[in-house]
Parts: structure tokens; sequence; C-alpha cells
């Protein structure tokens, strides 16, 4: 799957999940946005994708700017999704900065029919 194709799969699954004016907004110049909608709930959303090999891990920097984008689009909640695992940094800023930070196993389950908002439970947990 190329960069494009799992920001669309992951735009899918947020409309699957009730997810409302879900849009893929990635590419170069994106502000940190691939994906911008709204929740069931009805809150603003941001989401990051990143389509890494598993022995990569997140950094914490790419988590600086997802934060970044979420002030940027005025969003209530900023949500990371990636192929891989967070680095522990990664992961400890997601959860000061109450970022949902969906790592290759939370991946999984969301693809398998968990909803994207019963990941927050398992958020920061690895």
């Amino acid at each position: 799957m190329m960069g494009t194709e799992f920001e669309d799969f992951v735009a899918e699954l947020c409309r699957r999940d009730g997810c409302t004016n879900v849009r893929r907004v990635g590419g170069s110049h994106d502000n940190g946005a691939d994906v911008l909608g709204c929740l069931p709930d009805g809150r603003s959303m941001v989401i990051q994708c990143k389509r890494y090999t598993p022995k990569s891990k997140i950094p914490s920097r790419e988590m600086r700017d997802l934060l970044g984008a979420k002030v940027h689009f005025k969003v209530d909640v900023a949500i990371f999704v990636a192929t891989t695992y967070f680095s522990g940094p990664a992961e400890e800023f997601a959860t000061e900065n109450d970022i949902l930070a969906v790592h290759r196993d939370h991946l999984g389950l969301w693809n398998n029919g968990a909803s994207l908002l019963s990941l927050g439970a398992v958020n920061g947990l690895g």
C-alpha cells in the first residue's frame, strides 16, 4: 500500500465507525494533517498517518508535528496512526498531550472491527 492508499484506508475506517466530513488532505505542505473530519460524538479531528517498516519507530518529533497540526486546524482531537510502533518518548508525549496513538497492533484491532473511540482505552499502553 502506498502512502496515499494508507491515508485513504484510514479515512475509510473512520467512515465505517460513523465519523463525518472525513477527507484526505495529505501531501506535501499538508501542515501535518493527512485526514480531517469529525468523530461520531461531534468533536473535530486531525489524523497523521505514517506507513513505516515494522522495525522503525515513530520519534517524538512526529508527535510534536501532529500537536502543531491540532493547533493549526483548530480541532479537538489529534490521532496518530502508524504501521509500526512509537518510541518511548513519542508514547509519553502522546499520553501527556492527549494524542491518540494508534500503533500497528491497535491498527489491527481497528481494522478487525474495534471502533476508533474504543482504542482510546488502550492509548499509551504499548
